[in-house]
């Protein structure tokens, strides 16, 4: 097997900047960003650290080719030529999923026929056998083709990285973790730093924003696909958790504040911050937007409630306007509401200092952020 690997980390649309940071952040070298992913090189002791310690990526994918296909038999020749044998073993599983944009080779489901026969022949070939009983450990196989260029990848992750094994239910349209991750970063949350959420729902910005301030790694808590592969040793997983635990900084003097009205969500949210080690830094409380009064020193990070039908716009517009006047009356330190409401400065009653457009999966977002400019008074205007 190489000793360099080239890693491909897809993220949401708009947090592309905050995942090619975290990555520099682990060694990782040529590093390139284009819309919707970092791509980046590194031995596979990186691909231990980044599914580990990467906040918000979407999963860590091992870019194996990259060729051009125009027919069935260029895309099976592309795939037969990586030397599958040094990566899956005999009785591995590979199932293999993939996807085709403005290429000639359209059908999904016939390009998945054809690269699952290249892989099948060549690990007959390479195994010396024709049996491949597919009874072992689980070798996950993506492709994309875009304008007939085709990647072949492999999957290291296992689940999407925002499952971080905290969350083990969510109240109604929860917000990913991969994406409140990105929203504390946006929001410069630091270790000192004090973080609220007026409609903290599951308590996934809190949560998020309480791990990044201590320096806690997002996977300590779960494992990984590549965890059973040959070429990623045990003993790296090893070092790696006793590294990503050794730079976790407890005595952060972190501490974060969620409000609900729905006393089920603030019971589930209690409960994530115990699962995901931050439990006693994070406390939520049940209570009506009506009632925020911002900390001065906080940092509000949010998700308002935002819905398609006519009544729930009308009523989530009505909140983004209670919220607004809260804030206009008792100003924290910094306020970053992520919604997909178009006129949330309108109904919050005043115009962002900043905003970044961010897709919640499919949907178009932005963050308003409201924060206190230099040489200006508390809350711009």
């Amino acid at each position: 097997m190489p000793t360099s690997y080239t890693l491909v980390s897809p993220c949401f649309f708009g947090t592309e900047a905050t995942l090619s940071f975290e990555v520099k952040r682990l060694g990782a070298q040529d590093v390139k960003v284009t819309d919707g992913r970092v791509a980046y090189t590194g031995d596979a002791a990186l691909i231990a650290a980044a599914n580990l310690n990467l906040r918000t990526a979407e999963r860590v994918l091992l870019l194996l080719k990259t060729y051009t296909a125009t027919t069935f038999d260029e895309l099976f020749d592309g795939v037969y030529s990586i030397p599958w044998e040094e990566l899956i073993p005999a009785d591995g599983e590979f199932p293999v999923k993939g996807s085709s944009l403005s290429s000639q080779l359209s059908s999904v489901p016939a390009c998945q026929s054809i690269v699952k026969k290249a892989i099948v022949k060549r690990l007959q070939t390479g195994h010396k056998t024709t049996a491949l009983p597919e009874t072992g450990a689980l070798y996950k196989i993506r492709f994309a083709i875009r304008k007939n260029v085709v990647e072949v990848m492999l999957d290291t992750s296992g689940d999407g990285l925002h499952k971080r094994g905290y969350r083990r239910n969510a109240t109604l349209a929860p917000i990913k973790e991969t994406l409140a991750a990105a929203i504390a970063d946006l929001g410069h949350v630091r270790r000192d730093s004090l973080v609220e959420d007026p409609f903290c729902g599951s308590g996934t910005l809190i949560i998020e924003a309480a791990q990044k301030a201590l320096n806690m790694a997002p996977g300590l808590r779960r494992r990984f696909a590549a965890e059973q592969f040959d070429f990623v040793p045990p003993a790296l997983w090893n070092e790696q958790r006793q590294k990503a635990l050794a730079e976790t900084r407890m005595d952060a003097a972190f501490a974060g504040v969620g409000y609900d009205i729905d006393p089920e969500a603030v019971a589930l949210a209690t409960t994530n911050a115990k699962l995901a080690g931050v439990g006693e830094r994070c406390r939520f409380e049940v209570a009506d937007v009506r009632d925020y009064t911002p900390n001065p020193a906080a940092i509000t990070l949010t998700n308002p409630p935002y819905g398609e039908r006519l009544g729930d716009v009308q009523q989530a517009a009505a909140l983004a306007q209670i919220l607004g006047e809260r804030w206009a009356q008792n100003p924290g330190a910094g306020l970053y509401a992520i919604t997909a409401d178009a006129e949330f400065e309108a109904h919050f009653g005043r115009k962002a200092v900043k905003r970044r457009k961010i897709y919640n999966g499919m949907i178009p977002c932005q963050v308003y952020m409201y924060f206190q400019k230099p040489g200006e008074g508390r809350f711009a205007k």
